[in-house]
């Protein structure tokens, strides 16, 4: 897809109406777009709107709070146990919720389909491959609905720092950038908001006619919101762009204070440091006022546990462990995500506390280029490695770590084609029998 037309897919864009045709040919026909290498849509139908509209209703108007189980979880948990195959071959219901095993994103990589219901449709699935920093690659189960209900929890976010969307027919609502040497990039509209404009662009310049062209599309877009994450707005700040967004939103990675702050005196907008993955959809959103980072799903139980599986005390950090959420096709229960925090209940509701997630990681190649980790995820992407990290020593040298060493070759042969022919890197065994850290680096370059 490139700004020489676009002719929209129905099965895509099943509500498409002239505006909504016209907002597509804008976002890639406009001369300074880049070069849009996917398709996709939202692939909403009639009967999603209202579902949608009731689900947004409900996240905004939701009172979050617990000291117990919430009242809608032991329902939740039968439901799994009859419906889902992996939970219902464990027997019975346990008598208490902490009896219930727990699982991990190694479970889910070993066969997701025994976590979906058997009893849903397939017909409007959406297979959703995620880029495996965690070690273990997985494709999760979505729908649309699914998919387009992101929108409301980011309202909720948003709703913290006295933001309401005003973006409808003819406007830009939303853009999201990556930084990548590849990257998934296409354009969509958004049903929820009268079909404003929404693109997912890639900031590396391989993907733009000319590197100017980046600044000259934003302003030209002049969107409501920008999402990323700390690496990809890094690179933002560094463009010469004269829009200013009404707020950025940054997932995926953890986000540290001062580039928060670098951020904001940038763009003059509040920065939202959204806790969020592709498992669960968006957890959490960052206060600065109150030191963490406050829940925003109504139907999502939080623990935190610690390495034994006993609940982790008031004021003692544990393993952030989920229940319920809002993708119909992967109801978890009491699922460790790797990522640790104090649970906290305030009066805004429950709070994660001194909160360690999925730092942003670049390394340096020999020619002392940056990379993401995401690139280095896709370097190793052809190989079947089940688990692996990555580190990068003071003097430039890599460890790549192995759970099999099957492959090892290839993939340093990978590595050093992207890294630099003649660069040491050391492959040994990974020894670890949990999820793990996969990037770590001894050097620290900026990030904005």
């Amino acid at each position: 897809m490139s700004r020489d037309g676009i002719r929209p897919d129905e099965r895509l864009f099943p509500l498409l109406s002239e505006a909504g045709r016209a907002m597509l040919a804008r976002l890639c026909e406009h001369p300074a777009a880049p070069i849009y290498r996917n398709r996709s849509g939202h692939r909403l139908v009639a009967e999603d709107i209202p579902l949608l509209r009731d689900f947004t209703a409900e996240v905004l108007a939701a009172r979050l709070g617990w000291h117990n189980a919430p009242d809608w979880l032991a329902d939740f948990v039968t439901d799994a146990y009859q419906r889902v195959p992996g939970y219902r071959a464990r027997g019975p219901v346990p008598a208490r919720f902490t009896d219930i095993p727990t699982i991990s994103r190694a479970d889910l990589s070993r066969n997701i389909t025994r976590f979906v219901p058997d009893d849903l449709p397939l017909d409007r699935l959406i297979e959703y491959s995620t880029s495996a920093t965690t070690g273990h690659p997985l494709k999760l189960p979505s729908h649309p609905r699914i998919a387009a209900s992101y929108l409301a929890f980011h309202r909720r976010a948003l709703a913290h720092f006295g933001i309401e969307l005003k973006a409808s027919k003819g406007d830009v609502s939303v853009v999201l950038a990556g930084f990548q040497r590849r990257c998934f990039t296409y354009v969509s509209v958004t049903p929820l908001l009268d079909e404003a404009g929404l693109a997912k662009i890639n900031l590396h310049p391989a993907d733009w006619h000319h590197p100017d062209d980046r600044a000259r599309y934003l302003d030209a877009l002049a969107p409501e919101l920008i999402t990323g994450d700390p690496l990809s707005l890094s690179e933002l700040a560094q463009l010469p762009m004269q829009h200013i967004p009404r707020a950025l939103l940054s997932t995926s990675m953890a986000m540290s204070d001062g580039m928060r702050a670098q951020l904001q005196a940038r763009f003059g907008c509040p920065v939202l440091d959204i806790y969020s993955m592709n498992e669960a959809g968006p957890i959490a959103v960052y206060l600065p006022e109150a030191g963490g980072h406050l829940l925003l799903q109504n139907r999502l139980y939080v623990e935190t546990l610690l390495p034994d599986g006993c609940p982790a005390a008031p004021g003692e950090r544990g393993e952030i462990t989920l229940s319920g959420g809002f993708n119909f096709y992967l109801p978890l229960l009491r699922y460790r995500t790797g990522d640790w925090a104090e649970l906290a209940m305030t009066p805004q509701g429950p709070l994660l506390r001194d909160f360690h997630g999925r730092p942003p990681v670049r390394f340096q190649t020999l020619a002392g280029q940056w990379l993401n980790n995401v690139d280095v995820s896709h370097c190793l992407a052809p190989f079947a490695l089940p688990q692996y990290t990555l580190h990068q020593h003071a003097d430039l040298g890599l460890t790549l770590r192995l759970r099999s060493t099957e492959q090892a070759t290839a993939a340093r042969e990978a590595l050093l084609k992207l890294f630099g022919t003649g660069l040491r890197i050391e492959v040994a065994p990974l020894e670890a029998q949990d999820k793990v850290i996969q990037y770590t680096s001894e050097l620290a370059p900026p990030l904005a």
